[in-house]
């Protein structure tokens, strides 16, 4: 699970902004929640906010601390560490990240720092028993461990540079098992989603799914005319690259070799029907995006509400219908077989506002700020005098908690030929 995150000095994030999922004193919709600890933890946010206001900003900078951990391993000698900072500042001005997550039931707090795109300072601590203990701290490319840890990290003196994480160099470079639990969250517990970059992917993911496991289709199938969608079946086969090959008939003056290497290199192909009543579409081809997209991400979203997984999506509601939007919700919150999953997606859709889905706590906010355009963050729980029985869609359209453009603007004033 997702406990807390805070960045600074990302894109048009300034100054330090501060997510987190530890529910507040509020009483109400406990069913929302799941425990740590002792604690309450919100299984699911929402962020609003008006264009421009940092939204996606945000939602980057966590994809950009789970690559950095994945992949800052293969970074060259001399290479930077590819970062935007605010357009007010620069790479000689800190950029800040911390996390807290949960992991194998134990808390861990992971963070650096990076200046003129290196890496600064790092730290790893978790908290078995619920005390602080250190794995490791780092500044530049110096760093000690706690005792426990002592002499574990010898091997990964000579890979350290100053553009890499040691997170990512320990991983690889050592067996610790406190240091690849942490390593696992970010490759395995921690999934990105954005539109643009994500969509194929999943595509491709899940319909392999669906072809190899047959209950799972069925269950795909189910949840699908559960969420208005009239079909019967899903017919899925994928050619191998051989029978891909002698389709397109290669030309005979490639050589033998290079047939063999295109024979190898060659993706397999993915053919998949719709069934209906009364007629088959092909699902690539012929359906709508709002189809394409519901097929897409309901296998990743089993197998995140099945292993308690966290999801950050970045304008769920794309291409989606909001009664799909909504019944997708709906399965989230009320039928994950595992309630440690979270789901935290910002969207545009005010009227999930004023369903039974979300306290105050959840509901969260991006403005800019007028004197720098800097974004700022913040929950519904920390604007006074809002009721937990309002209607907060139609609050947050009126302005009452900001974050919402042109608020009682007549464009007839701006664009005279209205008039």
């Amino acid at each position: 699970m997702l406990l807390e995150f805070l960045c600074s000095n990302h894109k048009s994030i300034r100054r330090p902004v501060l997510f987190s999922t530890v529910a507040s004193k509020d009483r109400s919709n406990m069913e929302l929640l799941t425990s740590f600890n002792g604690n309450d933890i919100l299984r699911s946010a929402v962020l609003y906010g008006a264009n421009g206001s940092g939204k996606s900003n945000f939602i980057d900078a966590i994809s950009f601390v789970r690559n950095l951990v994945l992949n800052s391993i293969n970074h060259q000698p001399g290479e930077g560490i590819r970062q935007t900072p605010h357009k007010l500042e620069t790479a000689s001005t800190d950029s800040e990240y911390r996390i807290q997550f949960v992991a194998n039931d134990i808390r861990y707090a992971f963070g650096f720092v990076l200046k003129d795109f290196l890496v600064k300072e790092e730290y790893l601590y978790f908290f078995p028993n619920g005390r602080r203990t250190k794995i490791y701290e780092r500044k530049a490319e110096k760093f000690s461990t706690g005792i426990k840890f002592r002499n574990k990290l010898a091997t990964c003196k000579d890979v350290l540079k100053p553009n890499r994480l040691l997170l990512s160099c320990a991983a690889n470079f050592s067996n610790v098992e406190e240091i690849v639990t942490a390593y696992n969250f970010f490759r395995d517990e921690l999934i990105i989603y954005t539109p643009e970059t994500s969509d194929e992917i999943w595509m491709n993911y899940s319909l392999k799914k669906l072809s190899e496991d047959e209950v799972l289709k069925t269950s795909v199938v189910k949840l699908m005319r559960s969420l208005g969608v009239d079909l019967c079946d899903i017919k899925i086969t994928i050619e191998s690259p051989e029978n891909i090959i002698e389709k397109i008939a290669l030309p005979n003056f490639l050589s033998d070799e290079f047939k063999e290497k295109l024979l190898h290199e060659r993706i397999k192909a993915i053919n998949a029907k719709v069934i209906y009543k009364a007629f088959e579409t092909d699902l690539l081809s012929e359906e709508s995006t709002g189809i394409k997209k519901i097929i897409a991400i309901l296998c990743p979203f089993i197998d995140i509400m099945t292993k308690g997984k966290t999801i950050v999506c970045d304008e769920l509601e794309t291409s989606l219908h909001e009664a799909l939007l909504q019944g997708l919700l709906h399965l989230f919150i009320s039928n994950s077989p595992n309630k440690k999953s979270q789901l935290i997606f910002s969207t545009h859709d005010t009227s999930l506002l004023d369903l039974d889905y979300f306290r105050r706590d959840q509901i969260w906010f991006t403005e800019l700020r007028n004197e720098d355009r800097s974004t700022d963050l913040f929950s519904l729980a920390e604007i006074k005098n809002v009721r937990k029985d309002k209607r907060f869609g139609k609050g947050y359209i009126e302005g009452r908690y900001g974050a919402i453009p042109m608020l009682n603007l007549n464009f007839a004033d701006i664009i005279p030929n209205l008039k």
